[in-house]
């Protein structure tokens, strides 16, 4: 009889965590609960270069080493930063914090650093060209660091980025001719927008690193525990054999009650056929 329990095929987020629990304690109840991974949100309180104690970089480090569990990814209040706003002190302080995450990822091992591509103002954005010039811009900036601290550039699809949709997001980094940026595809951000997930992860292949899980419906925009919401889970495992994607997938699921959210959403996704990881590598 396999006894593997679901969470061994999924990766976890800390989103849920970043004001109550901080990171080395969450990679530490992470590998309890007997997840393969974790990618974590940087956070003040949660994780942040120069914090004291088990939100510092060095002790989340050491937790991931005691633990045995793959630092996958680093992500961002990408909410508050903007690598594309108007106004360039804003884009300066985005880049520097991203700098410091870069800096935090490698400390820790972590793979990727999530990148938010920039926000439009929604009644009156910045011409197209102009949004990509700074996009363009922070990547001439921030990749030399990235390559230097072996951590890997991910762009992920955001709704409220002005890159929202997987032809926006691959159409940029064309243009932008680097081949080893990478992206990461979130189903729900995906379905927020009406596209179609298994659309986006055919589209995406070539480039994908990591893929974020969460429910929500396209009238309201969540990161809701699995079954809250109306994503077709069960439309997607069979596009990611399709596709050749040989990671675990990330719960990056937003609840005041994680533990048991998260572990749930894991049992339902295990039974739509999502895991065991695809191979070997999964979760690294």
């Amino acid at each position: 009889m396999n006894r593997t329990p679901p969470t061994a095929s999924f990766g976890i987020n800390t989103y849920s965590y970043t004001f109550s629990r901080p990171a080395a304690a969450c990679v530490r109840s992470a590998a309890e609960a007997g997840y393969c991974g974790i990618e974590l949100m940087i956070y003040p309180g949660h994780l942040w270069e120069g914090a004291p104690g088990d939100a510092g970089p060095a002790a989340v480090r050491r937790a991931l080493e005691e633990t045995e569990l793959a630092a996958v990814s680093v992500n961002g209040p990408n909410i508050d930063l903007n690598i594309a706003a108007a106004v360039e002190e804003m884009r300066a302080y985005s880049l520097r914090t991203l700098e410091s995450h870069i800096r935090i990822a490698s400390e820790i091992g972590a793979r990727f650093l999530v990148l938010g591509p920039g926000k439009a103002n929604p009644l009156f954005p910045l011409d197209r060209e102009i949004l990509l010039g700074h996009l363009f811009a922070a990547l001439d900036r921030l990749l030399p660091l990235a390559d230097h601290c072996g951590v890997k550039i991910s762009v992920e699809n955001m709704p409220f980025a002005f890159l929202p949709s997987a032809t926006d997001i691959l159409d940029a980094l064309a243009a932008y001719g680097h081949p080893g940026i990478g992206v990461i595809y979130d189903v729900a951000n995906a379905h927020f927008i009406g596209e179609d997930p298994c659309a986006g992860l055919r589209l995406m292949q070539q480039r994908l690193d990591l893929v974020h899980l969460s429910d929500t419906t396209r009238t309201l925009y969540r990161h809701d525990p699995i079954g809250m919401g109306d994503v077709d889970f069960a439309a997607v495992p069979p596009v990611l054999a399709e596709i050749g994607y040989d990671r675990a997938t990330m719960l990056e699921i937003i609840s005041r009650r994680p533990d048991d959210d998260i572990a749930e959403g894991a049992a339902r996704l295990a039974a739509m056929g999502f895991g065991p990881p695809y191979g070997p590598d999964a979760g690294a």
